[in-house]
């Protein structure tokens, strides 16, 4: 598991080609490989852990800044052709990372290219000023902010940037999950101010500069000692949950999204489970499943509540 401070700033926040593969899941004696894959009307895209975090921020900046999943499409298979979602950190003459941006051509610094939040708004600030993108091929869209010498290859990745969109932005529910193992994880079991743990405490920290404004709950100063189910993680202060409410349309969407994004960085951040909507995800040899049915058993309570209808809760590694 790598486990590593949140990789992105409020500060850097205000600024500014892959081949889908089958997977078989659970199949024969070998546990499965980590890695994720979104699988939207019969359509598959595998991804390895880094591309899945990088994917996930650029559909969740795509969320935050209320643009439509047509932007996210063009943003991912733009990333796709550009760098295979990697931040890497070389490229034609002065290209860097994710979407190959220069500094000679005024895309920034080399430091701030680097880092995929600042990159990734660079690439929403040129693509919503061009009228009427959103009709526009994948294709025509992209080689109208990348200016590229291979115009039709962005066309490659189309189909898979399509399926990440509406898996990442919550339009597919529960079409994005991840093999994640934490093998040897470990969490400290101190309380913070707050009173979460330190690893919940970077996920909180992520949520919010990722996303922006959300109501949190499920963690107080401390610790919390009743108010969910026996054993619950948050009496551990491992816990939070996400209150997208009230529940309709448009809120489920961006609570899958949500949910999608902790599924994306489960490996990076020591996520244990997310559950929304009814469902649950699992690190460990549960995640070969992908989403389950979520069954909060004959606990006295509301069930919308209970079966987390109206929140994203997200619990880390003990």
């Amino acid at each position: 598991m790598r486990v590593r401070s949140a990789v992105v700033t409020l500060a850097l926040l205000a600024g500014a080609g892959g081949v889908g593969v089958a997977v078989i899941r659970g199949a024969g004696p070998l546990a499965d490989p980590e890695g994720c894959t979104a699988v939207v009307e019969g359509h598959t895209v595998s991804l390895d852990t880094e591309q899945a975090e990088n994917a996930a921020l650029i559909a969740a900046i795509g969320v935050r800044r209320g643009l439509p999943a047509r932007a996210v499409s063009i943003a991912l298979a733009t990333a796709y052709q550009e760098s295979k979602i990697v931040n890497i950190e070389h490229g034609d003459r002065d290209s860097l990372g994710l979407f190959q941006q220069r500094p000679s051509q005024g895309w920034g610094t080399e430091e701030q290219i680097l880092d995929p939040v600042y990159s990734t708004n660079k690439f929403y600030d040129a693509l919503v000023k061009i009228d009427g993108y959103e009709k526009m091929r994948i294709t025509e869209a992209a080689q109208r902010v990348q200016r590229s010498a291979f115009p039709e290859a962005y066309e490659d990745h189309a189909e898979d940037g399509r399926a990440l969109a509406s898996a990442l932005t919550g339009w597919s529910k529960q079409a994005f999950t991840c093999v994640v193992r934490h093998d040897g994880a470990e969490n400290s079991v101190d309380l913070d101010a707050a009173g979460l743990t330190a690893l919940a405490a970077v996920v909180r920290e992520e949520l919010e500069n990722v996303f922006g404004d959300l109501a949190l709950g499920g963690f107080q100063a401390g610790g919390v000692s009743s108010g969910h189910m026996e054993g619950s993680a948050h009496y551990e202060g491992r816990a939070i949950d996400v209150f997208v409410r009230p529940v309709n349309a448009g809120n489920k969407r961006r609570g899958w999204a949500i949910a999608s994004y902790l599924v994306a960085q489960a490996n990076r951040l020591g996520i244990a489970h997310v559950i929304f909507d009814d469902r649950i995800w699992t690190a460990g040899d549960l995640s070969e499943n992908g989403w389950r049915d979520y069954d909060p058993g004959e606990t006295p309570g509301d069930r919308k509540i209970l079966e987390h209808r109206d929140h994203v809760h997200v619990d880390v590694v003990r």
